[in-house]
């Protein structure tokens, strides 16, 4: 079977889903009591200034015709303008989301760091009670989501002991010749190293908390695997030929073990950027996270809808990226 036509058909389907995700989160929106008008005027406000306000953003039209149009000016590529910011959506969550990106890939690449490190070692210790121990370490760092792991790290290294920054993303007293709002590739590419470095010191707690839930999750699939992949007839010959047992778990077990793990790194990748919400919050961190409960509470529903629009449209593309890359590293699907 050609990968193109398995490709058409995924991408037709990423379309469907963002069509049916535009329509869920434009009609609960609406439905949901309050009215974004009445907290943009003060207390004073007559009728005719709630009425003019109501035609400007639509919504003196039914629910239809205000879908109708909002959906045409998307696929324009105009979001509409922000109530509450009084600017245009698409420019507000372009500007956010590089920030959110780089959070959340500080934190896969912590979570897969210490996830890989707790599969490996569990294996190479396999039947001891230091495996009992590092299963246990998994199961605490499972039982505990990541906004308690925020406010544990909060309580210990930005209070007890405050060796990194517990809000913000870059110190404000820093020159910042940045041309783009990716703060940290860019200071990456400019060698600012005391750029990177106060970056990362904002963004260690934040993306640690993410990370600790996902790299259980990673360590305890990817030690099954090895485990079972352990007692298969190529990793029997390698120690037979006299290889160490860290050469046969890294260079004979893992790459073959660590398939179904690739999947979930990748389909978990997509909740990280959606589970940043509460964490940049606690972090006051400045992200696309923080911006969405901001507009939730001000009840910007044209801010909502980009920003939820903009994370299934991430969360669909990772999924078809993972899925293609799952079958061009299977031999087994990629010739099926």
């Amino acid at each position: 079977m050609s990968l193109f036509p398995t490709i058409f058909l995924r991408l037709l389907t990423t379309l469907i889903t963002l069509f049916g995700v535009a329509v869920i989160i434009f009609v609960i929106i609406r439905v949901v009591p309050g009215n974004p008008i009445a907290m943009m005027l003060p207390p004073g406000a007559t009728d005719a200034d709630i009425q003019r306000l109501q035609a400007l953003y639509g919504f003196d039209k039914s629910i239809l015709e205000q879908f109708l149009i909002w959906i045409s000016d998307v696929v324009r590529g105009d979001f509409g303008t922000s109530i509450s910011l009084r600017q245009p959506v698409l420019n507000l969550v372009l500007e956010r989301l590089p920030a959110t990106l780089e959070l959340s890939i500080i934190a896969l690449i912590l979570a897969v760091a210490i996830g890989l490190t707790l599969a490996i070692t569990g294996t190479r210790l396999r039947g001891s009670r230091f495996e009992s121990l590092i299963d246990m370490t998994n199961g605490i760092a499972l039982s505990l989501p990541d906004f308690l792991w925020a406010l544990l790290l909060i309580l210990l290294f930005g209070v007890l002991w405050p060796l990194f920054h517990i809000s913000g993303r870059i110190s404000p007293a820093l020159d910042l010749p940045f041309t783009s709002q990716f703060y940290l590739f860019e200071s990456l590419l400019r060698l600012r190293l005391d750029l990177s470095l106060d970056l990362l010191s904002h963004m260690f707690m934040p993306a640690l908390a993410m990370a600790i839930p996902l790299a259980a999750i990673i360590g305890q699939l990817l030690k099954q695997s090895l485990k079972e992949t352990m007692h298969l007839d190529y990793v029997t010959l390698s120690r037979t030929k006299g290889y160490s047992e860290n050469h046969v778990i890294i260079r004979e077990a893992l790459p073959n073990a660590i398939l179904p793990t690739l999947t979930l790194i990748g389909v978990q990748f997509t909740f990280l950027i959606g589970g940043t919400v509460i964490i940049e919050r606690l972090f006051s961190y400045e992200g696309l996270g923080n911006m969405a409960i901001d507009a939730v509470i001000n009840r910007d529903l044209p801010l909502i809808q980009g920003i939820v629009i903009l994370f299934a449209l991430i969360f669909t593309l990772v999924n078809l990226i993972v899925d293609m890359s799952y079958a061009l590293l299977n031999p087994r699907l990629r010739h099926a």
